[in-house]
This record gives structure tokens, sequence and C-alpha cells, in this order.
């Protein structure tokens, strides 16, 4: 079942870090297939790297949402990007969601990938939704789910087995320029599933 709005919590930084270790879940025609979130990052109300940080626009919109809205966007016209938006409404923030660890419909994920061009048709599980442009093709995320409430029933939603993470970390942004010192970054401590580098993924001390 998708989580009980009021078991999450409000601010960006409190949703990115309770996300890790619940269950992303796409509901297809041809079964379901889902995953565990080992690895989020920050976009902040004010922030420059946060696509809201010039102010709401059509492409933008559902990060003014309240918490627990996707919002879609394609990248440099390449790969499509999940975000929860992560404040009140009307406040533009969100949290990224970047990597997955596959636990079930894993099939329906290596058809997916293998339908793109150039996806790796290696069949490696590691690779299956290790990045965020890799998770929503392996889930067949897309524009058609921007906007909908990911804590309710639908085709995309967020839930729980109970699972908790014993040691999150924390590093840097991958790949931005803007605020790209703020350590805004969190991943399951351990998982081989997150994206990033070996220094950025060192154990906190």
């Amino acid at each position: 079942m998708p989580l009980p709005r009021s078991t999450v919590p409000e601010g960006t930084v409190a949703l990115a870090r309770f996300l890790l270790g619940k269950l992303l879940v796409r509901d297809l025609p041809e079964g379901r297939a889902l995953g565990r979130i080992v690895e989020t990052e920050a976009y902040l109300d004010g922030d420059p790297a946060c696509h809201a940080f010039r102010g709401m626009t059509p492409r933008n919109r559902s990060l003014f949402k309240e918490t627990g809205h996707a919002y879609v966007y394609l990248c440099y016209g390449t790969s499509y990007l999940l975000n929860v938006s992560s404040e009140r409404r009307g406040t533009g923030a969100g949290v990224l969601l970047r990597a997955l660890e596959p636990l079930a419909g894993i099939d329906h994920m290596h058809r997916a990938r293998k339908q793109l061009r150039g996806a790796r048709r290696d069949g490696r599980l590691l690779d299956l939704a290790r990045g965020p442009g890799r998770l929503t093709s392996a889930l067949q995320v897309d524009l058609r789910h921007d906007g909908i409430d990911l804590f309710a029933d639908g085709p995309l939603w967020i839930g729980s087995d109970g699972t908790t993470v014993d040691v999150i970390g924390e590093s840097t942004r991958i790949g931005i320029t803007k605020g790209a010192d703020a350590r805004l970054r969190y991943f399951v401590a351990g998982s081989a599933y997150i994206s990033g580098s070996r220094r950025l993924n060192a154990k906190p001390a």
C-alpha cells in the first residue's frame, strides 16, 4: 500500500532521508515492478540548482504541489528524471530519486531498458536502475506521470515493507555546477546499487 501521508515528514532534507529504504512501485499492464530507493538528492527552496529557483513555470509547476507529488522532466532530451515535491503547496522544492535496488518485476525492467536506443544489453542487475535516467527507463516513467500523487493508489507510488536504514551517507550532489558544494545527496551506506564515485560513496566515519 502507498505510505500514509501522515507518516511523511515535511521538509526537503527530511524527506530525502526518509525516502531511503522505501519502495518505488510501478504498476504496469504486464505486471508490477518495484525497487528499494537507495539514493536521493535534495533541491531546496531558494537553491540555485533547483528547477523552481526562478519561480513557477508550466514545466516545473509540479514542484510547487504539496509534499509527495511527482515532478518528471526530460533531461538534455534523452532521459526522464523523477523528483518528489517536498514542501507545502506553493513552495518549489523537491527530492530527486537517483537509484533503486531492483526487487521485483526485474524481467519487466530489463525489457524496458533494452527497448531504449543505447541501453546496455549485458543484463547486469547492479546497473539496471543505478542513476536517475536508468531508474525511470527501467520503470517506464515519463511525462505521463508528472504531477501524480505518489502517496495514493495509481500507476506509480511509494510504499514501505518496514525496512529501516541503519547508516545514511551524504555527499555533494552529482552533475551540477550551481550549488555544487552543498552536501545534499543521501544514500544507503554500503549499498552496491548507488551511483557516484567511490570517493563520494565512502562510508561515514
